[in-house]
């Protein structure tokens, strides 16, 4: 399959932009031609979800984030787009591990927050390849909301591609969201350690870096992965200008577990499993599940094995 087919709207010319066509979403990736073919429409929200990196003086990674909310304001926007905090508003602020998913009745406050109700088609986008965007697409999914999708690329591969960017703030226009909770999408540390000890059949994904799957590098205090794991780091999934890979590249990536009939998806906080989540879903797999607690809460019980290559 080519990225043509697996993207919706990427086959549309610059001169074919037909505004306000009514969104209709075939792919959990749509490209920015479809985005700015449907501009405007009444019934579509796109929500800049951007977080970026807290870097120390020598510009390394502290292991903390920060909201994206000033470069959106200052450096810009799709036109239209409202701005999601993945932080605070679309996560559990008051859990011990950062980025914990918010329960359904907090996650459909925030959501109608943000302008989004049933009948809204909702395009997440981000500055960093596609994992905060995914995110919002995966809490929108385990809600029971299917008319979503990331921007293929996000926010970079728009600028870069001349498109119309606006400066200064959107203010959604708050709805009411009513949220079905979906089986299935969430799995908790218990589960994992089912699937460790060979009690439950599931196939575990890694999204994390390679040096941290290895055990080599890494923030916390206890380092490696979970026995049994296979690392699809979700930077691999996304090319040079952020746009994810052809689908046939992502079945080899994933080749170690599609014949799984269940896969889990973790990483360190939940967020680069997300984009791990989407490129299961783009290449067919139907049954794939989130560890939220992923390594942040793993490593922090002494007692929870950890695989290192670097052993």
């Amino acid at each position: 399959m080519t990225r043509c087919e697996r993207v919706a709207g990427s086959m549309t010319g610059a001169g074919a932009t037909v505004a306000r066509m009514s969104p209709v979403i075939t792919s959990p990736l749509v490209s920015s031609q479809w985005v700015a073919d449907h501009l405007g429409a009444d019934d579509m929200v796109v929500v800049d979800v951007s977080v970026l990196p807290v870097r120390d003086r020598d510009g390394a990674a502290t292991g903390r984030f920060t909201t994206g909310r000033g470069d959106y304001l200052e450096q810009g926007h799709v036109p239209g787009a409202v701005f999601g905090d993945l932080i605070r508003d679309l996560s559990d602020d008051r859990a011990a591990l950062p980025f914990t998913r918010p329960d359904v009745e907090r996650f459909a406050e925030a959501a109608g927050a943000l302008g989004i109700t049933t009948g809204t088609t909702v395009v997440a986008y981000d500055s960093a390849g596609g994992p905060w965007a995914a995110r919002l697409w995966w809490l929108l999914r385990a809600a029971g909301h299917d008319d979503a999708a990331v921007l293929d690329g996000g926010f970079t591969a728009w600028a870069a591609e001349g498109r119309p960017v606006d400066v200064g703030g959107v203010e959604p226009e708050p709805s009411v969201f009513v949220a079905h909770e979906r089986p299935g999408v969430w799995v908790d540390k218990p589960f994992v350690e089912a699937v460790v000890r060979g009690d439950e059949r599931a196939a575990l994904v890694c999204g994390s870096p390679r040096a941290e799957f290895d055990g080599v590098a890494g923030a916390r205090p206890r380092l490696g992965h979970i026995p049994g794991s296979v690392n699809v780091p979700s930077t691999e999934l996304v090319d040079d200008a952020l746009h994810f890979a052809e689908v046939d590249q992502l079945e080899a990536a994933f080749a170690p577990v599609l014949e799984a009939e269940k896969v889990v998806v973790y990483c360190g906080q939940g967020i680069a499993a997300s984009a791990d989540a989407l490129a299961l879903v783009l290449v067919g797999h139907d049954d794939v599940a989130l560890y939220d607690g992923s390594l942040d809460e793993w490593t922090g019980d002494d007692d929870a094995p950890l695989e290192a290559l670097a052993a």
